[in-house]
């Protein structure tokens, strides 16, 4: 089974999904927040910038954005690469782009998900929770054509994290102590 998808299906597919799911929220919970939903957006950008990098090539071929082959079929495991930085010396000349952009892509996720989302109050769940997200970006990857699923980019993109977390809980610790103080 073979699906071909367009920059602007996914963009739509997520945005139909998104508004699903957070009227869905603001139903079970029979609570809704302007504010809240403005916070949530952040989330939303990060989901769709990360969809757009992960799933479309960088470059535009004649004028347009290449589409995304999906094929579901069983010899997936061989787009699993599984030795770490093998790239670096061995696959090609822009590692570096790859490693600073798989790094710089994430570090949003850090920063924007302890805010939005409460249960994330330290660095430890904060990470986890950007490590889920990649995990299954990469899980996903396996079925795309042109795509492969990559142990350096689960660590990459889970550094991202840790930066973004890192940043995140030293602003919030930073506040905490000034607030001590003219407490």
């Amino acid at each position: 089974m073979v699906f071909i998808i367009t920059l602007a299906q996914m963009m739509i597919f997520i945005t139909i999904a998104w508004i699903i799911v957070r009227a869905s929220v603001a139903v079970i919970t029979r609570h809704f927040s302007f504010k809240h939903e403005l916070k949530m957006l952040l989330v939303y950008i990060c989901l769709v910038v990360i969809a757009r990098f992960v799933y479309f090539d960088l470059h535009i071929d004649k004028g347009t954005m290449p589409k995304l082959v999906v094929v579901f079929t069983w010899t997936v495991i061989s787009k699993v690469y599984m030795s770490p930085f093998y790239f670096i010396v061995d696959r090609y000349d822009g590692w570096l782009v790859n490693v600073i952009g798989n790094i710089a892509m994430f570090i949003p996720v850090g920063i924007v998900w302890p805010i939005c989302f409460e249960k994330l109050d330290d660095i430890k769940k904060t990470v986890l929770a950007g490590f889920g997200l990649t995990l299954f970006i990469e899980l996903s990857q396996m079925f795309c054509d042109g795509r492969h699923t990559d142990v350096d980019d689960l660590i990459l993109n889970t550094t991202g994290v840790i930066i973004g977390a890192v940043i995140i809980f030293a602003i919030r610790k930073k506040r905490s102590k000034d607030t001590a103080k003219i407490s």
